[in-house]
């Protein structure tokens, strides 16, 4: 045990920082710098420590997502968010299953710097209006508009995510079986008939630049695979979510998917070798 606060709070930091940047490098970043903020602070004046803390990461990460904006826009290809090999006790908590998915955190990344901010630390980690308020520097009642700007675009793109854990598993463990063998139909029963496909290679490892739709192309693509050298799956709970890990020809691609109504309605692979330092050990994510 220890009585620092910030030992306490490192896991919720980190979880607040990857939640904004969608970045795991980045967010690590983002907690050594409040980290050493919060060495150097005069800690008589902090009366509670855990919103002192978040507020410290929540302006580091917003600094970060306006520098890091330029970057994304000269990428190469689809970006995805940086994928985490996730502990169990993630899945447990839905709501913050959900909110780290990777389907969720792309569509985060739709929002503007300040409404992303809002949106998680109202929605995700229900913090007063009046402590983000001091976090992104406004006024209470800018910030429930915000908030309020922020709910309605994220209800409109965000995948529906309310499916019974056990079905989901059932379905993602017969899309893997149909992978690994190369079952054409058996993936096409299991996908649904307009399915997204997003890939993120960076311009680093083979990947679609743009998204691939329809059921019929993405299983005929799939199938490839099978022949390709070194071709390997195995299961990872990424992000809270079913997902796998595809190697092939020495190359490895994390894999989110999302099932609703019984079917695969979205795959997210990301294959950047750069994003993959955080599918070895699980992460312990917290609010």
């Amino acid at each position: 045990m220890t009585d620092d606060p910030f030992v306490t709070h490192r896991s919720l930091l980190f979880t607040v920082a990857y939640e904004m940047l969608g970045s795991a490098a980045d967010a690590e970043d983002v907690v050594q710098e409040t980290w050493l903020r919060w060495n150097a602070a005069d800690r008589t004046e902090v009366r509670d420590t855990r919103p002192y803390l978040v507020r410290i990461v929540t302006r580091l990460s917003l600094n970060q997502l306006r520098a890091s904006a330029r970057r994304r826009e000269e990428y190469v290809g689809e970006w995805l968010p940086e994928p985490l090999l996730t502990t169990p006790d993630v899945a447990d908590d839905v709501e913050l299953a959900e909110s780290v998915s990777i389907a969720m955190l792309t569509v985060l990344e739709t929002l503007a710097p300040a409404e992303r901010a809002v949106f998680v630390l109202r929605e995700v980690f229900e913090t007063p209006y009046e402590e983000i308020a001091a976090a992104v520097e406004k006024t209470p009642e800018s910030v429930r508009q915000i908030a309020h700007r922020a709910r309605r675009h994220v209800a409109a793109r965000r995948p529906r995510m309310d499916v019974d854990p056990v079905e989901q598993s059932a379905v993602v463990d017969k899309f893997l079986a149909a992978v690994t063998t190369g079952d054409l139909q058996t993936l096409l029963d299991v996908l649904a008939p307009d399915v997204v496909a997003v890939a993120d290679g960076g311009g680093l490892a083979p990947a679609s630049r743009k998204p691939i739709v329809g059921a019929d192309r993405l299983a005929s693509l799939l199938v490839r695979y099978v022949n390709v050298r070194g071709f390997a799956v195995t299961t990872a709970r990424i992000n809270g979510m079913p997902g796998a890990r595809l190697s092939a020809d020495g190359g490895t691609v994390a894999v989110s998917i999302v099932v609703e109504g019984g079917r695969i309605t979205h795959l997210y692979g990301i294959a950047n070798p750069h994003k993959l330092g955080r599918m070895d050990e699980a992460v312990d994510l917290q609010r």
